[in-house]
């Protein structure tokens, strides 16, 4: 499970992107999942410096990325892409442990994971 996220290349290009304007670049991309949403478990990512002691390190599409090891078995399998259409562009995560999903398809909750809902 070293590596419980795929980075794909169209998020990855987006991702280095998004790097280099934000003056990010050297930077490791941390995934998380937090407790929230309408259905009690919501996704994170951001840059940060450094992986902390209780991180998975791997890369992905020349990405470093850092997974929380609590957060690794939620996250397996899950896919990370970046799709353009006429409305913009947006990242999409696919994830094959989530069994239920809010509306808006920012929260979701696993078989084993329910998370703290909120009100939408």
């Amino acid at each position: 499970m070293s590596e419980s996220v795929k980075i794909t290349e169209a998020a990855a290009l987006q991702i280095k992107e998004m790097m280099k304007q934000n003056d990010e670049e050297g930077s490791l991309l941390r995934v998380a999942v937090k407790g929230g949403g309408c259905s009690g478990l919501t996704y994170g990512m951001g840059f940060v410096p450094e992986a902390e002691e209780d991180d998975i390190q791997f890369e992905q599409n020349g990405i470093q990325v850092v997974v929380k090891k609590e957060d690794a078995a939620i996250l397996n399998g899950t896919v990370i892409d970046y799709k353009q259409s006429m409305m913009g562009g947006g990242f999409t995560i696919d994830n094959p442990n989530a069994i239920a999903t809010c509306g808006c398809g920012s929260s979701f909750r696993t078989a084993t994971q329910t998370g703290t809902p909120e009100n939408c």
